[in-house]
């Protein structure tokens, strides 16, 4: 069984509670948040192994949010997964920008989202996944 916090940020709170469940299933404790401006605070509280990011939000888009997350001195080890619908000309670009090194294109299928979590936790150290 995994023992691995994984933050899940999106708007759409079916989704989150979706994907939550499915994390869940396959041994993740899963953080959901859909308001982008508490994030920081319950990151910091909370301290996930790895953050799943939809990158378009009303307020604040995931951009905004993972250089915020990559500034802080105490979240910035953790790795990003970007979540989008569209992946736009100068999504990579900017994404290198902000710290997400990966990221997966919706509607994506579970498993999917595993072998990126199980990944980046490969590559950040995350020991037995």
């Amino acid at each position: 069984m995994f023992n691995h916090k994984v933050m899940i940020i999106d708007d759409n709170k079916e989704f989150l509670e979706e994907l939550g469940k499915t994390l869940a299933f396959s041994g993740y404790h899963t953080i959901a948040a859909h308001d982008p401006y508490s994030v920081l605070a319950i990151a910091a509280r909370e301290k996930p192994s790895a953050i799943l990011l939809d990158l378009k939000m009303p307020g604040m888009s995931g951009f905004q949010l993972a250089h915020e997350l990559k500034s802080s001195p105490e979240l910035q080890q953790i790795p990003i997964i970007a979540m989008t619908e569209f992946f736009r000309d100068g999504y990579k670009m900017l994404m290198d920008m902000c710290g997400i090194k990966r990221y997966l294109k919706k509607p994506f299928n579970p498993l999917d989202v595993i072998t990126e979590i199980e990944a980046v936790l490969k590559q950040n150290g995350g020991g037995d996944i």
